[in-house]
């Protein structure tokens, strides 16, 4: 193998021959690609994010991740929910189909004159899901619970009876 002048460098054709096989193949130099030059963009050029861009909550309300699992006779549904209060959620069930909604507030300061990140989702946030496994819809057989910024509802399974075997004459 041909060494550059300092034997700690590899040559090109040392690198190609090293990553594609060995001295035996030949391999071309390669060209040296044009370096790329940045042009200035003026100020006056550069514009400011237009805030309808940003913010379009109206047509689509931001999502609730949730975790759903079930135990034996339980089907659990847990959602974050850190720093909604309890008179801004609305929990609702019909048919097997669970909605959770709510607003989040507490965004936006009247001082403000310029956000630099804004990251978190303020505003209206719904999720709606199909319950995996049918459950009781009744009042005494769900129990929802909002606690340290976590919502857990819990749902009693419907009691279904074992398939029965039909026998075939």
């Amino acid at each position: 193998m041909a060494r550059t002048n300092s034997d700690d460098l590899l040559m090109e054709d040392d690198l190609a021959a090293a990553f594609l096989g060995g001295d035996d193949e030949i391999v071309a130099p390669m060209e040296p690609e044009e370096p790329v030059i940045e042009e200035e963009v003026p100020q006056e050029e550069i514009s400011e994010p237009v805030e309808d861009e940003w913010e379009n909550t109206d047509e689509f309300p931001g999502q609730l991740a949730v975790d759903v699992y079930e135990t034996a006779d339980k089907l659990v549904v847990k959602a974050r929910t850190a720093g909604i209060s309890k008179s801004d959620l609305d929990v609702s069930i019909s048919d097997n189909i669970l909605t959770i909604s709510g607003v989040l507030s507490g965004g936006e300061d009247e001082q403000t004159t310029r956000w630099h990140i804004q990251e978190c989702y303020w505003g209206e946030f719904s999720r709606t899901i199909a319950l995996p496994v049918q459950v009781r819809e009744d009042e005494d057989s769900v129990k929802a619970e909002l606690k340290d910024g976590v919502l857990t509802i819990t749902f009693e399974k419907e009691k279904t009876e074992a398939p029965k075997k039909i026998a075939i004459q």
